[in-house]
């Protein structure tokens, strides 16, 4: 099913999007299959190669936001992992979506579709605009790039909403990659085609929807 999704224009300039919708048949909180997976991911970020964090700083920086102090999601978790820190073990759909972002050093958001009402819209936030964070106290959104549905604000490249966190129960999802513009279409794709493939084999998954700006 398609989703109705719009990038506010004052973005269009600044801002690459890539989002695709899955139906996924298999959800557990620690999935052993992905044990190999992840700690090689884990590996690769202590073993001091260096990492771009460039591309997420960058679109950061193009939406008025310092990247060191706000920090883009998948710059975070590399910076947790390579302190030393475990990687986070969630739930099969979280783990994949982490296991993406840390080594496309992209943020990524991923929402359980069902609880999720079209259109979805990306822009940024309005004065007094908040949710309810995971795990988190309030997620104030003044100003920062936000995704929106019908019911109001859902999710950022820092921080997603308890809203339409994804848990064991999810069987269909939207993921959505945030890329500043220098992003070439063809590669944001390449990044779709191998998150899809993950989702797929391990969560007993089919790609339903795809869309790249």
């Amino acid at each position: 099913m398609a989703i109705e999704l719009t990038v506010s224009p004052d973005l269009g300039t600044v801002l690459r999007i890539g989002a695709l919708t899955c139906d996924v048949s298999r959800v557990v909180e620690h999935d052993a299959g992905l044990a190999e997976s992840i700690g090689q991911i884990e590996r690769m970020a202590r073993s001091g190669e260096s990492v771009d964090v460039g591309p997420a700083r960058q679109l950061y920086r193009s939406i008025g936001l310092d990247p060191t102090k706000t920090r883009p999601a998948s710059e975070a978790l590399l910076r947790r992992v390579r302190r030393g820190d475990s990687f986070p073990r969630i739930n099969t759909l979280v783990d994949i979506c982490n296991w993406c972002s840390l080594e496309f050093q992209l943020p990524y958001g991923l929402y359980d579709l069902d609880q999720v009402e079209p259109p979805v819209t990306v822009r940024r936030g309005r004065e007094g605009e908040a949710y309810a964070g995971i795990r988190k106290d309030e997620v104030h959104l003044n100003g920062r790039l936000t995704l929106a549905d019908a019911r109001g604000p859902f999710g950022n490249p820092s921080s997603d909403s308890a809203r339409t966190m994804v848990t064991t129960s999810a069987r269909r999802l939207l993921v959505v990659v945030f890329g500043p513009a220098t992003i070439l279409t063809a590669a944001m794709s390449r990044i779709l085609d191998i998150t899809a493939s993950r989702c797929v084999r391990f969560a007993g998954g089919v790609e339903t929807w795809r869309w790249v700006e």
